[in-house]
């Protein structure tokens, strides 16, 4: 896996620990898990395009 493609990755990983904990901490909110969902299409599609 290319670096961008690990760091986007890691990015969704840590988006969804940080999702879960709000989610946790304050309850329930649509467009934190809407924007959580978004980042991790993107990095399906940036894993998706990576060269072979």
């Amino acid at each position: 896996m290319p670096g961008s493609a690990r760091t986007m990755a890691v990015c969704t990983v840590g988006g969804l620990v940080v999702a879960t904990a709000y989610t946790v901490a304050l309850g329930a909110n649509g467009w934190v898990w809407f924007s959580w969902v978004v980042l991790a299409l993107v990095t399906i599609g940036v894993v998706a395009a990576r060269p072979v």
